[in-house]
């Protein structure tokens, strides 16, 4: 929100310097980002007399002018305005000045033969108006020599505000003022709108269509004035308008965008010539277009709220007007409308078409449902002083809602939220002067309060705690020391976040960048990994590919690795620790970790080298990163089974699944199958984990007796290798895991080593070698002794696989 100083001041009687007043901002809670001293810019510009204006002897539509900045030294320019002429005088720019208009930096030139040392201005050349048929042309009695910007006016600083969404009413110069005066900051200035009398009823009436969709529009107000004449806007409302970045076009529509920002009421004008029958406010139709002010047509659809007539649609709804009913230098008679509109409808109109506009700053934020009319009487005011004109009546449809919230305030909740405590009288007085109304309770110490229609963000009365301090000032806060609490501070974080940081760190020493993506993917990419539920679908998305909470983190990692790829990354690895949504329950909802890696970049490291091959990322690098977590995490492998199968996005073969037992899944983790990337539009290859940390057990209760020391043995570890000729189905794991079985005392470890696959073996067979390592703890062991556990293992491997000891 940008507004003047001066401006401000129309609504707030102080004395107070900019400094005072950008400070006094900050401090209640109106940040200022920053401000804009026009001063400067214009600084270089000087009222100029012309001495001499000759044609140029080269060019018949140029002349060289001599011209007196006031210093004395006339200055020869070359100029092209067909009104430069002996004895004007207007704006001179020497050469070195940057002109904000155009965007150059004027340099001293020669121009068709003649040398120029400078410029003399048009209106658009100073950025005040798109005029540039001439140069400015000052009156007689202007002084030669003095700054145009302080002749001008132009030295009004701009202070830009950063409102906060829930602020409606400070988008409104008025209500800035309001903050300030309550503040201390000087008085609020009683600009009050009396109404305008009407010669007649309106000829055009307004119908709300709405049947069960009358909340899109409550109340609309609309008033014509015959016998306007439109044209440019007169000085004061052009340049207040471009102070804060605004072009003007013409009076009648300069007139909204001034009522727009100085009270934060959007209105709309029409061109009553253009307006066919009575309007109607009404949902569109599938099929519908409107070609709109910005100069682009929409394709509409029944979500959307719009003003109709017999020609059409004319109007998008509290957004943006249609070019064929604007106001142009012709109108003479105009419509205006003054209407309240449903924040949610047009947040969700002004998203689906992609549409921003002021107005629909305003009303998605709430507008203060009681300036309606009253937003209609300041506009025929301000159209009968600039453009003349007969009003007519105000025409209502429906109803101005009067809300009405009363919150009763114990003033203790003032010392309880903020520490402080303020007189009764002093925390009634910041309220009234903020627009509150304010009455005794029957409960001592107690108020009862009525919030002001301009206030929608106030409800409970921790909001009124706020509005007292922000007004009495953070700053006045005092300062308090935490309480002590005396022993051992408790844990702070709990299980699951525990083991998100130190999932996160586990992924960051394997190399992975940390990504942080959308929980919204497409509809598609939803149902593909495991989701789809019409219930996670968004009822009011950012955008047609952010339409369904994800059931899974990697759809977006993978659509994030080929966005690098496409700017010339293709060898990554990026995880993203987030939470997934299999439903709308709490219970459905859980944090996973996942990562991919894509092209070369696996666990050996990635991209070409003249050493070793470039190899592309395949399931045992994504294996390997998921069982790093878990061990990150405390899982140890003993504790854990990787198993064939994996979902269908996975390719098969090529993926798998590790678990806690019989039941409980851990992990996921594979190479993409070819169909996932092509339906994603990524290019292979593409590897990928996700965890389910919600999924791994909670830790068991752990006693608090004295632990014993790890026992470590002196004794030297043997190592044997056997060599299971099995079937091709059989899993690695299933043997590992019978051969740890067979000695737990003795066998410390298990391993494999080796995979031959022959005919030589037989149909459908394969040969496993694994390396089993033997601790003994108390004595080495004896020949016998390691021929009785390798017997062991045997047995155990051929009872739990149906395989035989390869010779």
């Amino acid at each position: 929100m940008k507004t003047t100083l001066s401006w401000l001041k129309e609504h707030l009687d102080t004395g107070a310097d900019l400094a005072t007043v950008v400070d006094r901002l900050t401090m209640i809670g109106l940040e200022v980002e920053e401000v804009e001293d026009r001063a400067r810019d214009f600084a270089p510009f000087r009222i100029a007399r012309v001495i001499s204006a000759e044609k140029h002897p080269n060019a018949d539509r140029l002349r060289v002018c001599m011209v007196d900045p006031g210093d004395g030294n006339a200055v020869q320019v070359v100029c092209g305005a067909p009104n430069a002429r002996t004895g004007m005088i207007g704006v001179f720019a020497p050469a070195g000045t940057h002109i904000p208009g155009t965007g150059i930096d004027l340099e001293k030139g020669v121009i068709r033969g003649v040398e120029s040392n400078g410029m003399l201005l048009s209106e658009r050349e100073l950025g005040l108006s798109d005029d540039h048929e001439g140069i400015v042309d000052l009156p007689d009695d202007a002084p030669v020599g003095a700054a145009y910007a302080d002749y001008a006016g132009l030295d009004d600083p701009v202070i830009d505000i950063a409102v906060t969404t829930n602020r409606s009413d400070a988008f409104g110069v008025s209500g800035i003022a309001r903050d300030l005066a309550a503040s201390g900051l000087g008085t609020v200035i009683d600009r009050s709108i009396e109404p305008v009398a009407g010669d007649g009823p309106c000829p055009v009436d307004v119908r709300l269509d709405l049947s069960d969709k009358a909340s899109w529009c409550p109340a609309f107000a609309l008033r014509l004035v015959r016998g306007v004449k439109n044209g440019p806007s007169p000085k004061w409302l052009q340049q207040k308008l471009l102070a804060i970045g605004l072009r003007p076009i013409n009076a009648l529509v300069d007139i909204t965008n001034f009522v727009t920002m100085d009270r934060s009421r959007p209105l709309h004008v029409f061109d009553a010539a253009k307006v066919k029958g009575d309007l109607t406010v009404r949902p569109a139709r599938n099929g519908e277009e409107l070609l709109a002010l910005d100069g682009k047509t929409y394709a509409l659809d029944p979500q959307v709220c719009v003003i109709a007539d017999d020609n059409g649609v004319e109007s998008l709804a509290g957004i943006m007007g249609g070019e064929a009913s604007g106001c142009d230098e012709a109108t003479t008679d105009v419509l205006i409308e003054s209407a309240l509109w449903d924040p949610i409808n047009i947040a969700q109109t002004g998203r689906r078409l992609a549409v921003v506009s002021d107005a629909r700053h305003r009303f998605e934020r709430g507008v203060d449902p009681a300036f309606t009319v009253p937003g209609v009487e300041l506009a025929t005011r301000l159209v009968m002083e600039i453009c003349g004109g007969t009003p007519t009546d105000v025409v209502v449809a429906g109803e101005v809602p009067e809300p009405r919230t009363v919150i009763e305030f114990p003033l203790t909740e003032i010392r309880r939220l903020a520490g402080i405590d303020p007189s009764m009288a002093e925390v009634t007085g910041i309220l009234q002067a903020l627009g509150f109304t304010t009455r005794p309770h029957r409960t001592e110490g107690t108020i009862t309060v009525q919030v002001p229609t301009w206030r929608p963000d106030v409800a409970i009365k921790a909001d009124l705690v706020e509005e007292v301090v922000r007004i009495i000032g953070v700053d006045n806060v005092p300062e308090v020391p935490l309480r002590h609490i005396h022993g051992v501070a408790g844990p702070v974080l709990t299980t699951l976040q525990h083991r998100t940081r130190r999932a996160k760190r586990a992924l960051a020493t394997r190399g992975f960048v940390e990504a942080m993506i959308w929980s919204f993917i497409p509809h598609d990419h939803a149902v593909r990994f495991g989701g789809g539920d019409r219930a996670l679908e968004l009822a009011n998305p950012i955008a047609a590919d952010m339409s369904d909470m994800r059931p899974s983190l990697l759809p977006g990692l993978a659509a994030a690795a080929q966005r690098n790829a496409d700017r010339g990354y293709p060898d990554l690895a990026m995880f993203e620790v987030g939470q997934v949504y299999a439903g709308v329950r709490p219970e459905d909802q859980s944090i996973a970790a996942a990562g991919v890696r894509q092209g070369t970049l696996g666990t050996t490291g990635g991209g070409r080298h003249w050493q070793s091959p470039a190899t592309p990322v395949g399931v045992f690098d994504v294996k390997a990163d998921a069982l790093a977590v878990l061990d990150a995490l405390g899982l140890a492998g003993n504790n854990i089974q990787v198993v064939n199968g994996a979902p269908d996005w996975f390719h098969p073969g090529r993926a798998g699944t590790i678990r806690q037992g019989p039941k409980t899944v851990l992990a996921t983790f594979g190479e993409f199958h070819p169909r996932t990337l092509k339906a994603l539009g990524v290019e292979g290859p593409l590897a990928g984990f996700e965890i389910n940390l919600d999924a791994i057990p909670e830790p068991r209760a752990k006693a608090t007796k004295t632990r014993k020391a790890i026992a470590l043995s002196s004794l030297q570890p043997v190592r044997r290798d056997f060599a299971f000729v099995v079937g091709r189905d059989v899993t690695a794991e299933t043997i590992l895991r019978a051969a740890r079985g067979a000695d737990k005392k003795l066998i410390a470890g298990a391993s494999v080593f080796d995979l031959f696959e022959s005919d030589a073996l037989g149909e459908d067979r394969k040969s496993v070698a694994i390396e089993v390592t033997l601790q003994p703890m108390e004595t080495t062991l004896t020949d016998a002794e390691i021929e009785a556990v390798a017997g062991k293992v045997v047995a155990a491997v051929e009872k739990a696989t149906g395989g035989t000891l390869r010779a």
